[in-house]
């Protein structure tokens, strides 16, 4: 296993991260199983066990406490907060009210007295980057939380939350959680190049594309894995995005066979390539999807290599544009281009 400081923290952090969105309902996965999960996971070297509040609605933050419990300072424990936990209008987002009372949840779920990293799991446009940077400080003064994060900011929100650090002397995010993959490289042009300028340290979520790149997904081949039952309309290959991510995983699928490589290594050895990235989340359902993915552990693509997949999906490019999480609000609400 490789380290990497975690942004301009100075903790060391694996670059393949344990992500536990599949841990509980979800996955469907029980607590046996995700203790096998977390137990090769931290044999393997892997630091980092990322979750949040909303995965299984909480089950996934009280599995990994279950599961950590005795060894809690030998993980760099992250969890989320901000999407919907109810119908409740005010038990979501990134309030002061609302995110004081949700970390005293994740803590009691998790069974721990503070967590290394709470992120804003999405930008809450309803709140204030004072507010919530302020109310995040406070937390981190009051030793419930080390450091702050986001994820799925656009580019634009870091250096607003940036700037409003900077001149109400409050504490600053560390980390970005953006998706990035081979066939969603769009951050490339972005948020990249800001989280470098600013010295966040960058966790990638979905470097499998929703399993498009497990190598389970291939021409000819019926698709069946959970995601596709959960989310069918984006694996429809009679939607011309999707036509066009089999293409390219075929393709990539190649380049793989040639380097000697699963499509599993092809896809985390291009995430962790990239200088703005610290750790690839991986999220295994299964003791044996996680170790098919801990083979990605010391991959290192060559340039070769690198240049064949560019060739194949072009820097900067997303194949499905309409599932990026960062798109501004103004690109998606009529309203907000209308006077």
């Amino acid at each position: 296993m490789q380290y990497r400081a975690l942004g301009r923290t100075g903790v060391q952090v694996s670059t393949l991260a344990l992500g536990a969105m599949n841990f509980g309902a979800t996955g469907r996965t029980t607590q046996d199983e995700v203790g096998a999960i977390i137990d090769a996971a931290l044999e393997a070297g892997i630091n980092l066990i990322d979750t949040a509040d909303v995965y299984s609605h909480g089950g996934s933050e009280e599995m990994v406490g279950k599961a950590i419990a005795g060894r809690r300072d030998d993980i760099v424990l992250a969890t989320k907060a901000s999407l919907p936990m109810d119908q409740e209008r005010n038990h979501r987002g990134s309030s002061r009210r609302w995110l004081f009372t949700e970390l005293d949840n994740s803590l009691r779920r998790l069974g721990v007295d503070h967590v290394d990293l709470y992120q804003i799991h999405r930008w809450d446009p309803s709140t204030s980057d004072e507010e919530t940077l302020s109310a995040l400080t406070d937390l981190q003064r009051a030793g419930k939380i080390r450091y702050f994060g986001c994820s799925t900011f656009p580019a634009y929100r870091i250096v607003q939350a940036e700037w409003a650090a900077r001149q109400n002397h409050l504490g600053r995010y560390v980390t970005e959680q953006p998706s990035y993959s081979i066939l969603q490289r769009g951050i490339e042009t972005h948020v990249l190049p800001v989280t470098e300028q600013y010295g966040l340290g960058v966790l990638a979520w979905s470097p499998l594309a929703s399993g498009w790149l497990s190598g389970a997904i291939r021409q000819g081949q019926d698709i069946t894995t959970q995601r596709s039952q959960v989310r069918p309309r984006s694996f429809d290959l009679t939607l011309a995005a999707n036509r066009a991510r089999l293409d390219a995983v075929e393709r990539l699928a190649g380049v793989a066979d040639q380097a000697g490589l699963t499509m599993i290594q092809l896809a985390l050895g291009f995430v962790t390539a990239h200088p703005a990235v610290t750790s690839a989340i991986i999220g295994p359902r299964t003791p044996a999807h996680l170790h098919s993915q801990l083979a990605a552990a010391d991959t290192v693509l060559s340039g070769d290599v690198l240049d064949a997949i560019d060739a194949i999906v072009a820097p900067g490019t997303d194949l499905a544009p309409a599932e990026k999480f960062d798109t501004p609000p103004a690109l998606l609400e009529a309203s907000r281009r209308r006077r």
